[in-house]
Order: structure tokens, then C-alpha cells, then sequence
């Protein structure tokens, strides 16, 4: 048994994007950093296959990664700019329409489509070049937090004890737990189902929505090339036919969507298709004693905006800053700096999670006025572009 004591001002629980990000953050502002995991971190290796989970960055994403020297550590011949986004009401008794382009946010992405892979691959290789980073492996058994410290106990015996424990550690979080922290939960009885596919015309840069009501929503993101990314909130009974059907009755019920703007869909080989539930969750608060939740411990929320991973690091972002702007006689896990990040984040989230949940219960909604109402509306928004512009801009985080 090994009973060693490894100290250091901030130790984060959850090796994961959000996670990573946070520990490069904080090692740039000398703070010494313990990044736990729970297993050995493989080696970059250069992609062969494309990766089925991709995430739809914003501005504050790409910010906080090239401030953090990641954004250029990407592979940039597999990352796709977002030029504009196309979402159609598909719904019988339906036709609504709306579109969002970068010319009109005056900018020259709206986002960009990143492959899992290529992020982690990034961001390890910017950790292998930091200081003030101690990377440990194993299992967290036990929290305890106390006026002056907060104390990790490892399985092995292993202690680790830091001025402040962030919990990047998922939806399912221990850290969450073992704070006594709360939480509201519901699932949305859907599964999120991914995979990858080459499209006959060219996509140039658009991302394609589609609301389908007792279907849920089909996303078509753009990949490099012509390759487009499938993300499907499909019904749970849905996403387990098409889990176990082969490929080309994917590809049979996407065409009545997809054939008329992208045409023949023909998938990615090898053949990859994955599926993952999707939840809301809120805790009731993002803080505890010498404890900060980040990234889908903090929050999780529907994917139809593609924004989950953008909170998280919009969390890096905030905390980052409160710690560097904290007096000098607070610690990193000091009452007032964290009750500070707890405020910076309670709007966007809040913001996030209302519209995401109020946006699946309305385009779900089986009543015939609720259906025109709202293809109604979204034919309004596209004519109003004052608050389309206001609308781009949240979304990019700007």
C-alpha cells in the first residue's frame, strides 16, 4: 500500500476535455495542478478513421483553447468551419425555416466541427509540454473538505490534498455526490445516435437541423470534404431499431431529409455507429466547501444546440478567471472566490438549459396549432435579422 500525501493548490477530478482544459489553465498561471484519472493516458497517434463524436465549438471554445496553445496543436486538415446553419421544421402540417450564416454575425465561422480524437490528442500534447502538472492514475474512494483543505483518498492509500477539488468527472459525478450537492434530474427518453457519412453534393460549411417531431431531431454537421456527421435525438425505441438495423436503412430513413440538400448519403468506412441517452441535469449549485463543479458534472443539457462542451469550457473560462483575480490572501478554494464563479455561471447556464428543454418540448408537441405557431415563428424569425443577429451572437458566445 502506498500512503504518500501529494499536495498542490487545485486538484481536479475528471482527465476529459473540460478537465484537461482546466489543469493547462491554471499551470499557465503557476498553480500547481493534480490531474486525477482513472486510467493511464494512451499515446497521440496519428487518425486514420473519423472519429463519430464531434462537437460543435463556439468563439469562446476556440478563445480559451488557442489562449490555453491547443487550438494550434489541432489537426487542422480535419477540423470543418461552420459558414451557416439551415433548421427546418419537417413536422407534418409544417414548413417552417430558418437560417443563420457568418456573413450576417459578421464573422467567418458561426463554429467548427471537431472530432473527439483530434481534441484529446491536442490537448495531450499541450500537457505533455506544462509545468506545475502532476498527473495521478487511479480511484477516489473518499472526499473530505475542511476550513483549509479539501482531502482525495485513493484506493491505494494514496492521499491527495489541494486548496481546491474541481469536479470534471462527468454527469454521473463523484465529486458532485460525495459534495452532498443536489440535483434535478429527468431524461428525455432519447438516445443521441452518431455516425458518419460521405454526401454526394458538397455541404459547403452548412449544418442542417431538422425538428421531426415523434422522430426528434436530425443533425447533418459538416466534416472535412464532403463528409458530413450524423447526430440523431432519436426516441429511445427509435434509436434501438436503428442501433440494430444495418446501415443502409439509416441511410433509407434520413433521405426523405437529407437527399434534397446534401443527396446520396453513403457512410464512412469503416462503417462506426454509436448511441448515448441524453438527460437534463442541474444541480443546485455549482459550489461547495473548497469544491467547483465543471464541464457535464456542473450541467447537461439537450444537444440540439451543439452546446454542451461549450458550457464546460465556458466554466474553465470563468473559474480561470476567478481565481487569477482573487486577492491575494485567498486561496484557490477560498468561500468568496468560488460563490464569485457561482455567480459568473448561473445566467448562461440557466440560459442554456431553459432554451435547449423549452425548445424540445415545443418542436415535440403533438398539437396541430402548437405545430403551425411554431413554423409560423421560425418563418418570422428568418425575416427579422436584428434579432437573428442577437441570437447568432449568444450562440457563438460572443
Amino acid at each position: 500500500m502506498n500512503d504518500s500525501v501529494i499536495r498542490s493548490q487545485v486538484c481536479i477530478v475528471g482527465d476529459g476535455a473540460v478537465g484537461k482544459a482546466a489543469a493547462l489553465g491554471l499551470s499557465q498561471m503557476g498553480i500547481s495542478v493534480v490531474l486525477l484519472g482513472s486510467a493511464p493516458p494512451r499515446p497521440s497517434s496519428p487518425m486514420s478513421e473519423w472519429d463519430v463524436r464531434v462537437f460543435a465549438l463556439n468563439h469562446v471554445a476556440h478563445q480559451l483553447l488557442d489562449g490555453l496553445k491547443v487550438w494550434g496543436a489541432l489537426d487542422a486538415a480535419r477540423i470543418a468551419p461552420v459558414s451557416a446553419m439551415r433548421v427546418f421544421d419537417a413536422a407534418e402540417l409544417a414548413n417552417g425555416d430558418l437560417g443563420f450564416d457568418a456573413y450576417g454575425a459578421h464573422t467567418n465561422e458561426l463554429a467548427w466541427i471537431i472530432e473527439d480524437q483530434n481534441l484529446a490528442n491536442a490537448l495531450d500534447t499541450a500537457l505533455r509540454f506544462a509545468s506545475h502538472i502532476t498527473s495521478v492514475v487511479g480511484q477516489a474512494i473518499a472526499l473530505r473538505c475542511d476550513s483549509d483543505k479539501a482531502t482525495v483518498q485513493l484506493s491505494d492509500g494514496r492521499v491527495l490534498q489541494a486548496e481546491l477539488v474541481i469536479g470534471a468527472d462527468g454527469a454521473q459525478s463523484w465529486v458532485r455526490g460525495q459534495a452532498d450537492i443536489g440535483l434535478d434530474y429527468r431524461s428525455y427518453h432519447q438516445q443521441g445516435v452518431v455516425c458518419n457519412f460521405e454526401c454526394e453534393k458538397p455541404h459547403h460549411g452548412v449544418a442542417h437541423q431538422w425538428f421531426v417531431q415523434e422522430q426528434g431531431i436530425i443533425a447533418l454537421l459538416p466534416l472535412p470534404g464532403n463528409r458530413v456527421s450524423l447526430v440523431w435525438s432519436a426516441p429511445d425505441d427509435l434509436a434501438q431499431q436503428i442501433m440494430q438495423e444495418n446501415m443502409q436503412s439509416l441511410i433509407d430513413r434520413l433521405a426523405p431529409y437529407s437527399t434534397e440538400v446534401l443527396g446520396r448519403l453513403t457512410p464512412v468506412l469503416p462503417e462506426a455507429i454509436k448511441a448515448f441517452p441524453l438527460r437534463l441535469i442541474r444541480p443546485h449549485s455549482l459550489v461547495a466547501q473548497r469544491v467547483a463543479l465543471i464541464g457535464d458534472a456542473a450541467h447537461a443539457v439537450h444537444p440540439m444546440a451543439g452546446h454542451g462542451m461549450n458550457l464546460g469550457f465556458g466554466d474553465v473560462r470563468d473559474l480561470l478567471r476567478c481565481i487569477k483575480e482573487r486577492e491575494t490572501h485567498r486561496d484557490c478554494g477560498d468561500e468568496r472566490v468560488l460563490s464569485r464563479y457561482r455567480r459568473e455561471r448561473a445566467e448562461e447556464v440557466a440560459l442554456m438549459q431553459l432554451t435547449t428543454d423549452g425548445l424540445y418540448h415545443l418542436f415535440g408537441s403533438p398539437i396541430p396549432a402548437v405545430r403551425l405557431l411554431r413554423s409560423a415563428g421560425l418563418n418570422l424569425l428568418n425575416r427579422l435579422p436584428v434579432l437573428k443577429r442577437k441570437l447568432i451572437s449568444h450562440a457563438m458566445g460572443s
